[in-house]
């Protein structure tokens, strides 16, 4: 979500033949830490299977607000928009909710973390669910206290499908601190954030996500979404920056509470609608998109084939003309793919890459993105997902399993 002083302004599968898993900084190896936290239930005895088809919900909807930062008004407004609804005996509704000193000092002014199972509530100045679980000193920028947020909400509160919402600030890839500290989930207190690798490794400890979705800046990305992709079916998230309201809760919760027989690709389709008829309607421009990840291999592959033949082309001056133009974001670097594609095709005479980029379009809007809204006329061109794009390269982009599948890397060193 939502824009945050970091320096500058920030806001926020494996497949046969890809790369090996990221590495960053942890005690132990990745494969090691994951091992260790699927193999750590917080009650062995009540730990459902992912997506148990005996459980009595249809639904756990797991919210992580991370408002340990200067989001905290909004978190306490986000968790009495989810008591608006509440959970229901098919719809549990779980959030971890998070706040330290310095920022928000209503509702108790209390400090740490809360768990909550949400109970419906009219009250929007006071969180009256219950505290299942409380966190006096909490590091939510640590990825290891997601895993067991979300194990911890499907051994209590198993369903058949989960989705998992990530709240805070964003700001796209990156697989370590450098490069702005791009990731997600910042924790002011302790000065840690997750990364795009260790997102990875946080749905890889968990098990697969029917949605994951994330109220936060700028994580609509391939570089974010392929890092994700064996880790949940949908990914709901924005390619531009969230106004600091994010997500309203209570008008894609209470469709789902209505109806919980719904499947992940119709509820991410609620959760695009509520976010931009909510901006549209109060005449803010704003981006949300779902998109389907087991086609992004795929897409992969369609960008290598587009992006060789531009090469071979040699139609550098397209493909720069291109990059100037295309839609843009909050970060001058992240560029709409589809866009930009679109650019290239009318900007170069080359029969080959103008034929390999309608096919690539074609896919990205047909069978990528499920279902995308933009309002406002800044982001008229904005389809659904960006990519990094930008006049100079970055080493630590070469962690990235997008950068080891793909050839975007060697595209970006070219187009330069």
């Amino acid at each position: 979500m939502k824009n945050k002083l970091f320096g500058a302004l920030l806001c926020l599968a494996l497949v046969p033949g890809a790369f090996a898993g990221v590495t960053f900084d942890q005690q132990g190896s990745v494969p090691e830490i994951v091992a260790q936290l699927q193999n750590a239930a917080p009650d062995a005895s009540i730990m459902p299977l992912p997506g148990d088809p005996k459980a009595a919900a249809k639904w756990t909807v797991m919210v992580y607000v991370n408002a340990k930062n200067n989001l905290e008004t909004y978190g306490l407004k986000d968790v009495n928009e989810m008591e608006l609804v509440g959970s229901t005996p098919e719809v549990n509704i779980v959030a971890e909710l998070g706040r330290i000193n310095g920022y928000a000092t209503n509702d108790g002014d209390w400090k740490g973390s809360r768990r909550y199972l949400v109970q419906k509530d009219s009250d929007l100045n006071k969180i009256n669910s219950p505290v299942v679980m409380e966190i006096l000193k909490s590091d939510m920028g640590n990825w290891q206290n997601l895993v067991e947020f979300v194990k911890w909400s499907q051994a209590r509160y198993p369903a058949q499908r989960y989705a998992l919402v990530v709240w805070n600030h964003g700001s796209g890839w990156n697989k370590s601190g450098e490069a702005g500290g791009k990731g997600i989930s910042y924790d002011d207190e302790t000065g840690s954030h997750i990364t795009t690798g260790q997102l990875k490794a946080v749905l890889a400890a968990t098990g697969k996500m029917d949605i994951l979705a994330m109220d936060a800046c700028l994580m609509q990305m391939i570089e974010v979404a392929y890092e994700a992709r064996t880790g949940a079916d949908y990914i709901v998230a924005s390619e531009e920056t969230e106004p600091g309201d994010g997500y309203t809760y209570d008008t894609w919760l209470g469709p789902l509470a209505a109806k919980p027989s719904m499947t992940q690709a119709e509820l991410s389709r609620v959760m695009v609608d509520s976010y931009t008829d909510h901006y549209q309607k109060i005449g803010q421009g704003a981006t949300q998109s779902s998109i389907r990840t087991e086609n992004l291999y795929r897409l992969g592959q369609l960008m290598n084939g587009w992006t060789s033949a531009l090469m071979a082309s040699g139609d550098v001056t397209a493909a720069r003309n291109a990059r100037t133009r295309a839609q843009a974001f909050y970060y001058s670097s992240n560029k709409d793919i589809n866009h930009f594609v679109k650019l290239v095709g009318e900007g170069t005479q080359n029969a080959e890459v103008k034929a390999k980029g309608e096919e690539l379009m074609k896919f990205l809007t047909g069978e990528v993105v499920y279902h995308n809204r933009a309002t406002g006329s800044k982001y008229a061109n904005a389809s659904g997902l960006a990519a990094y794009l930008p006049s100079y390269y970055t080493a630590s982009y070469d962690a990235l399993e997008w950068a080891r599948d793909s050839n975007w890397d060697d595209f970006m060193k070219w187009i330069k």
